[in-house]
């Protein structure tokens, strides 16, 4: 999945704010909390241009040693079809042979190309840094259900459903799904991180400080060992 950063943030500012007005525009004359918190991510590109959203707030997701030789940072998004391939095999195998064995400390960095990608990380980072991986499984698992699941009041649904099942109750799912700053802060940190890494496409990795697109595992792994080897 590819696309230039200007449609990237265009996508998620734009579907957030369509769907804020259509999709939970009102409930007996009142503005939800939902609605609020899309129209804050609507509006995140422009706060993040203007340096106003302080991203250190958004913690980073890791698995792994902290002194693991090598570091690989993984951009995703939870709506790209290679994203949820990489999750159901290579990442499996990276974990086992690498993450697990302290070889390899693996940062998951949220790619934003659309509003259903921010709703599914608003999910995931519910149940905190405990439930994060877990619940990223499910999304991938689950993927071609949920995005498929109707109008995205019934997408909404259907995330919060993988939520329950990852055994966080309806109240907290809420919350975070109204949680207005968090949404705007993640999309400033989604901007800041895909800048500073040039990242256009997903999955991309960043191995201990260089740029790697995605590919087998066999030729991955090859990376991995070169850099262990040096």
């Amino acid at each position: 999945m590819t696309r230039t950063m200007t449609g990237i943030c265009a996508a998620v500012a734009v579907a957030a704010g369509v769907y804020a007005m259509n999709s939970f525009s009102t409930r007996q004359g009142e503005t939800s909390l939902l609605d609020i918190q899309l129209i804050g991510a609507a509006n995140a590109q422009e706060s993040a241009e203007a340096a106003e959203v302080d991203t250190s707030t958004i913690v980073e997701m890791v698995q792994g040693a902290e002194d693991a030789p090598v570091t690989m940072i993984e951009y995703a998004s939870y709506t790209c079809p290679h994203c949820a391939s990489f999750h159901a095999d290579a990442y499996k195998k990276l974990k086992a042979d690498y993450i697990d064995t302290g070889k390899v400390k693996f940062i998951y960095r949220e790619v934003y190309f659309d509003r259903f990608g921010l709703w599914a990380s608003m999910v995931a980072r519910c149940g905190g840094e405990e439930k994060f991986f877990g619940i990223t499984d499910l999304i991938f698992q689950q993927q071609s259900e949920w995005t498929r699941a109707g109008n995205p009041t019934e997408m909404v649904e259907a995330l919060k459903k993988i939520g329950r099942l990852a055994g966080l109750d309806n109240d907290k799912l809420e919350a975070c799904m109204q949680d207005a700053t968090k949404a705007q802060t993640l999309v400033a940190w989604y901007q800041e991180n895909a800048t500073k890494d040039e990242v256009q496409s997903t999955p991309s990795f960043v191995l201990n400080g260089t740029k790697v697109s995605n590919q087998s595992y066999e030729d991955m792994k090859a990376l991995i060992d070169a850099e262990l080897e040096g």
